[in-house]
């Protein structure tokens, strides 16, 4: 590939890593800064500090979905690009900048919970364009490597979220993480949404949007993606397996070594960061793959995996009790959901027109991930306040295991061609031969 694709790859999945590095430190900060917003032993506070501000962004992703596949599918990839990035940096601003409780009141928790509408829609709508945007602009033989780049950056978000945290709070005491020293990371994350923005300033729409005639006025609406409702329902339910287990494994596997396993804080941050940086290498090279063998092998291998594995990876961590076999169990079940994560952007994209194709990949993901991602730990913890945490393992098994039944049943897409794909509606189920 030549220094114009890779140019390609690197503004199109950078803001992939901005958005969830933003998301990572919002997450794992909270500690620091929930005090300052929301004083102690006030019910009213408390719930609009759980509902009102954490729930919001997962709530607010399918909305960015829908508004910028809307303004990718009409104004172009770059468009939507560039405004994904925008909003991106306005709610790190917002954030590095709120005021405290003891200055404004609950001004400061009105700030936050702006930035956090902010930052649901950017990432709803993240997704969808630069997996868009990788999938058009990178060579038809090598999709599926150029796309696998959507989870190296997101994945490299998170290390970069966790190896800043780690780096703060060696170097600053307790006190001044919570008094200040919080808001470094939303700096960080504005400056670094400000970079891309500036890159994405300068990047070239795809052939393949640019040569679409199809300009039509339902392009990017609600009635258009309908005529592709059966694509959309497919994409539902190739994400409902994967997203459940990628939470599982990156996200919540911190606090399940610690809170499960007895691992200590410490160990269990190493083992997630070692753990994810051994992910973000393996992507390209599934991705590779996929463009020799299709994409429906990695597909099918990650669900059958997940089916039979989940139970024994889990129950077999809870009892890990150590640094090594913790790493060995979380990169085991972290190669078999790579079968997903590493081609799931342009298996999504290939289903879809031109017309309809930003919409088509943003709406059914974003809602997937609400439903599926978004509710996983929630559930994990439901299980295990119940006694019954084992039930956990079970729900990602099955969940996995519905995303089996359609990865078997849908068509190869690796040799598709995008500018074609208009003359496939409702095909996408057909079973192949």
């Amino acid at each position: 590939m030549g220094p114009q694709h890779w140019k390609r790859i690197w503004v199109g999945s950078a803001g992939n890593m901005v958005e969830w590095f933003d998301w990572f430190v919002y997450a794992s900060f909270a500690t620091y800064f929930a005090g300052a917003f929301f004083p102690q032993g006030n019910p009213t506070a408390q719930l609009m500090n759980t509902a009102g501000i954490f729930a919001v962004g997962f709530f607010m992703r399918p909305v960015g979905g829908w508004l910028l596949g809307r303004v990718g599918d009409r104004r172009g990839r770059k468009a939507a690009l560039t405004l994904t990035v925008t909003l991106m940096s306005a709610s790190a601003i917002l954030i590095a900048v709120a005021p405290t409780y003891a200055v404004a009141g609950y001004g400061g928790a009105l700030v936050l919970l702006a930035a956090r509408l902010l930052q649901g829609l950017s990432v709803g709508g993240e997704y969808a364009a630069s997996a868009t945007y990788l999938t058009e602009a990178s060579d038809p033989r090598r999709r599926g490597f150029a796309s696998s780049f959507q989870y190296v950056s997101m994945t490299a978000g998170q290390i970069v979220g966790l190896g800043l945290q780690i780096v703060l709070q060696r170097t600053m005491s307790d006190g001044a993480l919570h008094s200040y020293g919080w808001r470094i990371p939303f700096v960080v994350g504005a400056l670094g949404a400000a970079v891309v923005f500036y890159l994405r300033r300068s990047m070239l729409e795809t052939e393949v949007y640019e040569e679409d005639t199809s300009r039509t006025e339902e392009r990017g609406t609600l009635r258009a993606l309908w005529q592709h409702r059966r694509e959309a329902l497919l994409v539902m339910a190739l994400t409902m397996g994967g997203t459940v287990a990628y939470y599982t494994y990156t996200t919540y596997l911190t606090k399940y070594l610690s809170n499960s396993a007895g691992l200590s804080k410490q160990t269990a941050t190493l083992v997630s960061f070692t753990a994810l940086i051994v992910f973000a290498a393996l992507q390209p090279l599934a991705g590779a793959l996929s463009d020799r063998i299709g994409r429906r092998p990695l597909l099918i291998t990650f669900a059958v995996g997940s089916t039979v594995l989940t139970v024994p990876i889990m129950t077999l961590l809870r009892h890990a009790g150590g640094y090594w076999p913790a790493l060995g169990l979380a990169l085991l079940a972290l190669v078999v959901v790579t079968g997903y994560t590493s081609i799931n952007a342009c298996v999504k994209a290939e289903l879809f027109p031109t017309g309809v194709r930003a919409l088509g990949v943003a709406l059914p993901y974003a809602l997937a991930n609400a439903l599926f991602g978004g509710t996983a730990e929630y559930i994990a913890l439901w299980f295990k306040n119940a006694g019954i945490e084992s039930g956990f393992y079970w729900y990602v098994a099955g969940c996995a295991a519905v995303s089996l039944v359609v990865y078997v049943a849908m068509r190869e897409t690796r040799d598709l061609d995008l500018a074609r794909v208009r003359d496939r509606t409702d095909s996408s189920l057909t079973t192949a031969s």
